[in-house]
């Protein structure tokens, strides 16, 4: 059973002995395409559809250029929708100086509240090691420039826990963390996420010494995710955010189908589970964290 007022979704779960337990959450998913041509023809559905599952916020992160621009429309259209602008390491070959002046213009709008989808990917060959690096840093130094925090792509070659990809971009993370001026202090202490996050242990740890966040995603749903669960088990819920990265990496019992936001619930229940916490208190405190690192206020 599912019912919502003003962001605020009652979920009422059978435990197995039958008995009705009414729980009342806000949630976010900090990381969702919710611009990608799989939408288009429910888009406003799979909205009420979020707001029906008691989400508040929901941030869309650009691929490129193009589609930072339509993003920063989308989010024009709808209260819960805010805005990610940047160039995913894939599309960085052609990155150019007016590159980023292009992604320097579409941040000026107020629903821009981060600058991402940004990092290194090594699992594809799309653009060469040396191209990504670079263009990270300089859409680092943009998002130091405009005091924005970053959503950071990392994926190894093979997929593999650690390697390369995540050496090189955690290099590059604590060179830019250390150069924030002291005028920067609120980037500092909120510089971004590792944005569904897939390396070791070590690595999120690495991360969270730099203030960023670590963004869960539908995989720690699975049952063959023990290593994943066990990383999660570890981690502090205040560096926690939850994200679908829809229409991919649909949680379990959705597996397979493609993701929406709505499924955020499940991968909060999860969360809880591997806790020994409360769904109410994993809901406030990933919300929480979101509000905190995006600076999009409180929910009506």
């Amino acid at each position: 059973m599912l019912v919502s007022s003003s962001h605020l979704a009652v979920i009422a779960p059978p435990d197995f002995g039958g008995v009705m337990k009414l729980q009342i959450v806000q949630l976010t998913d900090t990381h969702c395409h919710l611009d990608l041509d799989r939408f288009d023809e429910d888009r406003t559905a799979v909205i009420e559809r979020a707001e029906k599952a008691g989400l508040v916020r929901i941030l869309i992160p650009a691929l490129s250029v193009t589609s930072s621009l339509s993003i920063v429309k989308l989010a024009e259209s709808h209260p819960v929708l805010f805005a990610a602008v940047g160039v995913h390491p894939t599309e960085t070959s052609d990155f150019r100086p007016v590159t980023l002046d292009n992604l320097r213009k579409a941040s000026s709008h107020s629903k821009v509240k981060a600058i991402g989808e940004i990092g290194l990917d090594y699992y594809w060959e799309s653009a060469s090691h040396q191209v990504q690096r670079q263009a990270l840093k300089e859409q680092l130094d943009l998002a130091a420039e405009l005091e924005l925090p970053v959503v950071i792509h990392l994926r190894e070659k093979e997929d593999a826990d650690h390697g390369p990809c995540a050496e090189d971009a955690m290099r590059i993370l604590e060179e830019w963390v250390a150069g924030l001026g002291s005028d920067k202090e609120a980037l500092r202490q909120n510089p971004g996420v590792l944005h569904s996050f897939s390396g070791s242990l070590e690595t999120a740890q690495r991360g969270i010494g730099l203030n960023f966040y670590i963004g869960v995603t539908g995989p720690v749903t699975f049952k063959n995710a023990k290593r994943k669960q066990e990383m999660i088990a570890q981690l502090p819920l205040e560096k926690l955010l939850i994200e679908t990265d829809a229409p991919y990496l649909a949680p379990h019992p959705h597996r397979g189908r493609r993701n929406e936001p709505a499924f955020v619930y499940e991968i909060a229940d999860k969360i809880a589970q591997l806790q020994s916490r409360n769904l109410e208190e994993v809901a406030a405190i990933t919300t929480g964290n979101a509000a905190r690192l995006f600076s999009w206020g409180e929910a009506v």
